[in-house]
């Protein structure tokens, strides 16, 4: 495979938790899958606003996976490294979560998005 095959796999891959972030911020009743299952049905206002800024966070780090990958977007090529990065320390986070949905859902989904970026680094 390509850097580009594996970079459109981590975008599209990021997709998923983007829209469910955004769907907490709409006040879908979905915070078993997120904080560790901390609010089991509807964030918390305040939740609700960090869940915008987490979508609009997945949202860079696609464009910088992207951009390793051979599409150019307006980001610096610096950004790539710490977005792998936190893409590990997600997928630890997700991996490790007490709520079982989180652990079930993100953890395969974020260890995919790792293999991805990792994919986009070495191809």
């Amino acid at each position: 495979m390509t850097a580009l095959s594996f970079a459109m796999i981590y975008a599209v891959l990021a997709l998923m938790p983007g829209a469910m972030q955004i769907a907490l911020a709409a006040g879908a009743p979905l915070g078993r899958f997120t904080v560790g299952g901390r609010f089991p049905g509807r964030l918390p206002p305040a939740w609700r606003a960090l869940a915008l800024v987490q979508a609009g966070l997945l949202a860079v780090m696609a464009l910088a996976v992207l951009d390793r990958g051979g599409i150019a977007t307006p980001l610096p090529s610096a950004l790539f490294w710490p977005v792998a990065g936190l893409t590990a320390l997600t997928c630890l986070a997700n991996v490790a979560s007490p709520s079982r949905p989180e652990r079930r859902l993100w953890g395969p989904v974020t260890a995919l998005m790792l293999a991805a970026a990792l994919g986009t680094a070495f191809a």
